[in-house]
């Protein structure tokens, strides 16, 4: 079943066209990671999904209902975490949540929305009082009160501490795991590439590059960077590289087999590779990859 369906998406602000033909689905039970530098049309995307912009043209679905026209039985699906939400400072945060409750459609209980978060300790802290990353930690318990099929997240772990950003991350492996439709806009492609099963890069409106995460970095070169030694010029080594700063990369199908025959050739030469990295594909060498206007 398709949670999420964008069929050539188009919005516009005036003569402005922020998104520009947009297409992809999301089938149910998928976190989908959509990326792309800031002002390249995510948000916007977001809230047409979430009904809080009408497109100018093309047309979205979400869990097979028109935003705008079904706003009402959208909305008691879905949950909602934008970059920015508006709090009552002098609230505290249970208090928050409790408000929140009020206006949500069989609400889970506020102790399980706070320890789902990890703001159980924080009930009694005014939200004036909060650090950034708690303030959205309060953002996503209020948007998981009403147990959304589909919950769409815009920068989620944005000024979490590390710790804190990894426990999100579980709790969204988790909502997975029970049939949540997960979109997830993030900054942070290690972030994209830990949770997401697929994902599109877009840029300047338009979808730049798109597929399965695991398929699409498997069809990717890996990536072999060490320090160049003293006196060795780029054309001496037995494989082509190119330089980063003071490091030699050399990019390989393989890059073990890669590093093994660098390592080879300066073990016969009595040198040492500094540094020397070895990897596979990540979704950060998709993204510099891709063509300079297409970033």
């Amino acid at each position: 079943m398709t949670a999420i369906l964008v069929n050539e998406l188009v919005k516009r602000y005036g003569a402005f066209e922020a998104v520009k033909g947009v297409s992809f689905e999301v089938p149910a039970g998928q976190i989908f990671a959509l990326l792309g530098r800031n002002g390249a049309g995510k948000t916007t995307t977001v809230e047409v999904l979430a009904g809080f912009q009408r497109p100018d043209g093309g047309s979205v679905r979400v869990l097979g209902l028109d935003p705008v026209a079904d706003r009402a039985a959208v909305r008691q699906r879905t949950g909602v975490m934008l970059q920015e939400a508006g709090f009552f400072p002098d609230l505290t945060v249970a208090q928050t949540v409790d408000t929140w409750r009020d206006f949500t459609s069989a609400p889970r209980p506020r102790e399980e929305a706070l320890e789902l978060a990890g703001l159980k300790e924080k009930a009694a802290t005014r939200v004036r009082q909060l650090s950034g990353g708690e303030k959205r930690r309060l953002d996503l318990a209020l948007a998981l009160l009403g147990r959304p099929d589909v919950l769409f997240l815009d920068e989620p772990t944005a000024g979490m501490d590390p710790r804190a950003r990894v426990d999100t991350w579980e709790v969204v492996r988790e909502l997975a795991r029970q049939g949540t439709t997960v979109l997830l806009t993030t900054h942070y492609l290690e972030e994209a590439q830990r949770l997401a099963a697929a994902m599109a890069i877009m840029d300047e409106g338009a979808v730049v590059a798109a597929g399965g995460m695991a398929e699409t970095l498997a069809g990717l070169r890996g990536r072999v960077a060490f320090r160049l030694p003293a006196g060795v010029r780029p054309d001496d080594l037995p494989l082509p590289v190119s330089l980063d700063g003071e490091l030699a990369v050399c990019r390989a199908d393989d890059p073990d087999l890669a590093a093994q025959t660098l390592l080879t050739w300066a073990a016969g030469r009595g040198l040492r590779l500094a540094g020397l990295e070895v990897r596979t594909a990540t979704l950060e060498d998709l993204f510099l990859d891709l063509p300079r206007s297409a970033r």
